[in-house]
This record gives C-alpha cells, sequence and structure tokens, in this order.
C-alpha cells in the first residue's frame, strides 16, 4: 500500500499536532504503519451501510478488514449496495463485498465470513482492535452489544480493564434519518442503556388481522402472526430462510386476494416481516462516513471522539445533533454489577437458588473472580463442595460481584452483592 503520494491527507493528520488530536496523540509515520499492517477491523453487516462502510475503511487506509455477513444477494439490492452486479444475485454478500474491494483498492485485504454472527466463537471478535456495525436489526445490534460487553472485565475496585475493552461504532439508517455512535464499554452508554432510542415496532390489533384487513400489511401479518402458527405449529419462523419467507408470501397473497387487496408483493412481505425500512444511499454514504472517521479516530487518537451519539435527519434539508447520553449504572449488560441483596449468612446453595428464581435461570453456575464457585457439567464434582458454604466466607464482603452463567443466558450476568445483615459498627468497632 506504499504508493508515493497515496496517504498525503491521512499523513496531514497523523504527523502533524494539533489543538483537538486525542489524549496522549503522538504524531509519527508509525501510526500509519499499525493502520495499514497490525490494526484489525471488523465490520459486521455487507448490505447498503456495509458496502459504504467497507469503500471508506480501505480508502481511509485500514489494511486488514474482515466482513461478516449471512445473507445472499438479491436483485433488490442492487439499487444502493454499488458492490454487487446482476451477475452476483444468489451469491453471498460477504465473499463479493470482499473480492471486490481487493480489487478496487490495492494492497487492502479483506477476509469474508459467510454465516451467522451467532456463529462464531467469543475468540474470534477477540482479535479485533475496533468493530464497526453496519445492520439493520435491532435484535443482532443487541448480540453485539453483548458481545462487546461480556469481553469487559472489571477490578476489585469496579473499575475497567483497560486491556479488555472491545470499542464498538454502531451505524444505522431509516430512509433519510440515520445515527452514528460509539460504544466505549465501561465508559459511555451501551445499546442496552439506550433501547428506548429506538421506537416500538408497529403492531397490528389482532382482531383487524383475523376479520377485516384492509391492507397489504394487515395479510402479510395475518400470514405471519396467525397462518404460520396454526398451520406449522413446531416450527420457528426464520425470515432468513429463503423457504420460509416465500411461503409467507404465497399466504400472505391468497388472504389477499381472498379480500379483494392489491398491493401484496415478495419484496413487501420481506419489508413487513422484517420491519425494513427503504434505504436512501446518500444517507448510507453519511451514516458511513461518520462511522469510518470515529474508527480512524479510535484507533489512532488523531482526534478526540464523538461524544457519544450523532443523529442525521435529511427529510428537509440537513441536520445533525450530537447527544452525550449517560450510562445507565444499573444495566444489566454494561454495568460492574446489578445489585443483588442476600445474607452473608445464607448458604451458596440458597443464593444460587434466590438467582435462578428471580432471573428465571435453569441451571445457573457461579464463578467470584477466577474462582470457579459452582460449576455445572464437568466441573460438578470438583465444585459442589461450596454449595454447603456461607457465602459470606466465599466473598470478600459486601459489593462483591459473582458471575452467573447458564443456557438461557446469551452472555455472563454480573450480580453485585448487598449483604442485608450486616451490621454497621460505630467508631469504637462495637455493634
Amino acid at each position: 500500500m506504499d504508493v508515493p503520494g497515496r496517504w498525503k491527507d491521512l499523513d496531514f493528520l497523523l504527523n502533524r499536532s494539533g489543538n483537538i488530536t486525542g489524549p496522549d496523540f503522538e504524531p509519527d509515520p508509525a501510526v500509519r504503519e499499525f493502520l495499514h499492517d497490525s490494526c484489525r477491523v471488523l465490520c459486521v453487516g455487507a448490505g447498503g451501510l456495509g458496502c459504504e462502510l467497507l469503500k471508506d475503511l480501505a480508502l481511509t487506509g485500514f489494511g486488514n478488514i474482515d466482513v461478516i455477513d449471512m445473507d445472499t444477494i438479491d436483485v433488490s439490492n442492487l439499487n444502493r449496495q454499488f458492490l454487487f452486479r446482476l451477475k452476483d444475485v444468489g451469491k453471498p454478500k460477504a465473499e463479493v463485498a470482499a473480492e471486490r474491494i481487493r480489487s478496487r483498492v490495492a494492497g487492502v485485504q479483506v477476509t469474508p465470513h459467510f454465516c451467522r454472527i451467532e456463529e462464531k466463537p467469543i475468540e474470534f471478535y477477540e482479535e479485533f482492535h475496533v468493530i464497526i456495525l453496519g445492520l439493520d436489526s435491532l435484535e443482532a445490534r443487541r448480540y453485539m452489544n453483548q458481545v462487546a460487553c461480556s469481553l469487559l472485565a472489571y477490578d476489585t475496585d469496579g473499575k475497567p480493564d483497560l486491556s479488555t475493552i472491545k470499542p464498538l461504532v454502531d451505524g444505522g439508517t431509516e430512509g433519510f434519518k440515520g445515527h452514528a455512535r460509539v460504544i466505549i464499554p465501561g465508559f459511555t452508554p451501551c445499546f442496552e442503556c439506550t433501547l428506548w432510542l429506538f421506537p416500538p415496532q408497529v403492531k397490528f390489533p389482532l382482531c383487524t388481522l383475523a376479520e377485516t384487513p384492509r391492507s397489504p400489511a394487515h395479510c402479510i401479518e395475518y400470514a405471519h402472526v396467525i397462518q404460520w402458527g396454526r398451520d406449522r405449529p413446531d416450527e420457528e419462523f426464520d425470515a432468513d430462510i429463503e423457504e420460509h419467507m416465500k411461503w409467507m408470501y404465497e399466504h400472505a397473497l391468497a388472504r389477499a386476494q381472498e379480500f379483494g387487496i392489491q398491493g401484496v408483493t415478495y419484496q413487501l412481505t420481506q419489508g413487513v416481516v422484517k420491519n425494513i425500512i427503504p434505504a436512501i444511499p446518500s444517507t448510507n454514504a453519511i451514516v458511513a462516513a461518520a462511522c469510518t472517521l470515529e474508527a480512524l479516530k479510535m484507533v489512532t487518537m488523531c482526534s478526540t471522539q464523538m461524544q457519544n451519539y450523532m443523529m442525521y435527519i435529511g427529510t428537509d434539508g440537513i441536520y445533525t445533533h450530537t447527544a452525550a447520553y449517560e450510562q445507565d449504572p444499573l444495566c444489566s449488560i454494561c454495568s460492574p454489577g446489578i445489585l443483588f441483596q442476600v445474607q452473608s449468612s445464607m448458604t451458596l446453595q440458597q443464593v444460587i437458588e434466590a438467582i435462578a428464581k428471580e432471573r428465571s435461570l435453569d441451571k445457573p453456575s457461579v464463578s467470584y473472580g477466577a474462582e470457579n464457585l459452582y460449576m455445572h457439567g464437568p466441573l460438578e464434582e470438583l465444585t459442589k463442595h461450596n454449595l454447603s458454604k456461607v457465602i459470606g466466607d466465599l466473598v470478600d464482603g459486601d459489593g462483591s460481584v459473582l458471575q452467573v452463567n447458564d443456557k438461557k443466558l446469551a452472555f455472563t450476568l454480573r450480580l453485585k452483592l448487598k449483604f442485608t445483615d450486616t451490621q454497621m459498627l460505630d467508631v469504637n468497632g462495637t455493634s
């Protein structure tokens, strides 16, 4: 990637000091070398926003990019996902996007992963310096947020261990609206902290769907909410399985014809079921540029970071607003621990039963720091002797944080113990 003059503009940022550089920034040509040769960035999603992100990352100087996407290319993608051509229809988005970037931007390595994000082990995500999200799914965003926060460790004082932080940059678009945000687990609000920013999905009354449908969306939701469960009760509907989506379209179309309703198409069926908002290429470009710039600032510290959420509205002119949202101290995903009241005289068995009851868990395993207090499975024989021990003897007192794992939990749950039977001592040490 070392072509004379190619990175002139980037060098202006990385080789000079300034008034808005990030903390501890030191101008040095080695910064660009790190960006090109050693830094690894993961782009999650290769759709409309993902294509823009991959292009921007490669042209900004990131030399080692991975992209993960489970979708294949559809004809409807071609109007805005510019890395794809008609001949690519039916092929994996990640693989085609990676090849196109490699062929257009000399020297960049792009590694595709054609799979679901859940199929990758947690160790896979640990390999990257920064993760950028170009997703159109609330559930996928929440999953990646949980991945990043599950890697975060806290010291005994409740301070984040800096070596365990996995920063996220999240971008999203809805028509002429979009956002870019920075998530530094342990320091900025995570996705769960600000879940209220996302409006609830529109739901139709069941009586309307079942008795008086008046629009194509009503027919599609009837097939989705009512007919699927009635006709295929033993199968869970998956919008990413082509056969499931075709079934949904065919039954929605039949429902529409029964009531004389026009307008049910396969593309509309996908949009209603997946809650897809039509994408605008210019919005994707603006949001991707903001996300890429934040990723560059994260890795090089060449400028101060966004604090911490940028909103873009392009319906009437161009409007942006940046807000510094605050971390939720009681967040179950990114906080040092959720307060959990117990008595110090309770046995570990009683504490585990209380946790399982309050959190609706099945068979929770519990650890404290690096010590496994009780584990199901192969380690059960080695740890079950702790079940009869008093919790006050197993931890270091009030404020100790237990790590809880269970098959019903996607990631580790942190619980900060509050002993309700601890007596207060006066200045003479007497109760």
